[in-house]
């Protein structure tokens, strides 16, 4: 077997197996053995790259040396980051390492883009127009995907806390883009892909901060959207890039990622009752310290020993987790009680909103990592009408997934998006630290009504004390 015809069934098979992969992410019970079998499609076309560039590319062995030099010291240097920066991430953390992983995704379908433009013609060569556009339009997604993931991530770690706010903002957004775009047309049109530098490095510069601007004004409730956007935007990217390298793994891993993004994307932004186009550029959450109307009842606290007592004797308990169950790491005593409940004979479920957490299907991997099976855990459609059945809910760390607002309230700005059922529980007991808002920055109807009690306290303390409770009940039994 040649090499050539080696490197051909080497991209044939990185793209089965990223295809397999994928497939079988897509349940919770077989998602470990996907992102690995992704993961060994990945290695097959690092290795088929190998091949290439040191077994067929004519253009790559007068330089052969340096090459092997560069793309080495760049692996090595890349999985041993990788290996380090996965083992120490924290699970709250998982959210920001997405995001920066995707826009170094990104980063590579403009690099590659960045690399085609700023070749020297050689001799024979020469592409056509279609080839460029290609080229250049992948490398305006991925750079925008590249930016804008980088200021998703800084805002999710905390490193940016504020989001840009001011008159005009999508004027000037406007107006880099469609001086983006000219520049773009020019290289393509006006230069036949061979542009001065300085015109393909100001390309890319606009493209950046394109990201940057598109990005800073989206609040933290609409993150879990942006990521998935983002997400879409690199594998559009790389499958661009990948027909301008004529490499089928890219194009096909490309086109898998991009279309997997997209119906992501939209049933995100589908399970908030909003566009993608007002995700982008609206100012959701601006409104957050108006009054939306004045919200009858009180907020009544509880002790969580009493809460969990209470539990114990019940014949079925829904809970509903939000980002708030991450930040208190309070995951793996929240199952230790949940063991405690289904060994007095309670009926417990947990029940996910779309969005809840910081990213899509947040809340479901961290309720793996504590152990949680996965029969008891339900998605939102599934599980909604179960609500009225449960002698119980608890919210942990939720807050606009759980707002009945959305439902009633048409002045709110969360009218319309799709809820947990919460309210419709005979009690319902909401684990808080305070009497914060949520990301929309709307006051929540939950915690005011009749059925509905406080457990204030970080949510692993709370989930310490109803433990001990339960215990308490038979001198430390189960």
């Amino acid at each position: 077997m040649n090499a050539q015809l080696l490197i051909e069934v080497s991209a044939l098979a990185a793209s089965f197996l990223f295809i397999y992969g994928l497939k079988r992410m897509s349940s919770p019970v077989t998602a470990r053995s996907g992102i690995v079998v992704a993961g060994y499609g990945m290695l097959v076309a690092v290795l088929a790259s190998f091949l290439y560039t040191f077994g067929v590319a004519e253009a790559a062995k007068p330089h052969l040396t340096t090459n092997a030099i560069v793309a080495i010291s760049a692996l090595l240097i890349g999985v041993g980051w990788a290996w380090w920066s996965g083992k120490k991430v924290e699970m709250t953390a998982m959210p920001q390492m997405v995001a920066l992983y995707n826009g170094m995704g990104g980063g590579s379908a403009a690099a590659i883009a960045a690399m085609v433009l700023l070749a020297t013609p050689t001799e024979g060569a020469s592409h056509g127009s279609l080839h460029y556009l290609v080229t250049v339009f992948g490398g305006l997604i991925g750079a925008v995907s590249l930016s804008g993931s980088l200021i998703a991530w800084a805002k999710l770690d905390g490193r940016i806390n504020k989001t840009l706010r001011m008159t005009g903002i999508q004027a000037i957004n406007g107006t880099i883009m469609l001086a983006t775009i000219a520049l773009g047309l020019y290289i393509v049109f006006g230069a036949g892909g061979h542009a001065p530098a300085s015109v393909t490095v100001a390309f890319f510069a606009l493209a950046l901060i394109f990201g940057v601007m598109m990005t800073m004004p989206i609040g933290g409730a609409d993150m879990p959207v942006v990521i998935s956007l983002y997400n879409a935007f690199t594998g559009l990217a790389v499958g661009l890039e990948g027909y301008v390298l004529n490499n089928p793994a890219l194009m096909i891993a490309g086109m898998v990622v991009g279309s997997a993004g997209t119906l992501l994307t939209l049933l995100m932004a589908k399970a908030m009752n909003r566009s993608v186009s007002n995700v982008i550029f609206s100012n959701f959450g601006a409104s957050g310290d108006e009054q939306q109307g004045e919200i009858k009842g009180s907020m009544k606290p509880v002790d969580a020993g009493d809460a969990g007592i209470q539990m114990r004797y019940a014949s079925k308990v829904i809970i509903a987790p939000g980002y708030g169950l991450a930040v208190a790491q309070a995951q793996h005593k929240l199952y230790e009680f949940v063991k405690l409940l289904q060994a007095a004979g309670v009926e417990v479920k947990f029940a996910i909103h779309p969005v809840a957490g910081r990213m899509p299907g947040h809340m479901n991997v961290l309720l793996a990592e504590a152990g949680v099976p996965y029969d008891i855990i339900y998605d939102m459609e599934d599980i909604n009408g179960e609500f009225k059945e449960a002698d119980f809910a608890i919210v942990i760390g939720a807050n606009d997934t759980v707002n009945p607002a959305a439902r009633t309230n048409k002045s709110s700005p969360i009218y319309g998006m799709p809820i947990l059922n919460v309210d419709q529980a005979k009690q319902v007991f909401v684990v808080k630290r305070g009497q914060g808002k949520g990301y929309s920055g709307v006051e929540n109807e939950l915690f005011f009504a009749d059925n509905t009690n406080l457990v204030y306290g970080d949510a692993q303390k709370v989930m310490v004390a109803m433990i001990q409770a339960v215990k308490s009940l038979d001198g430390g039994g189960h």
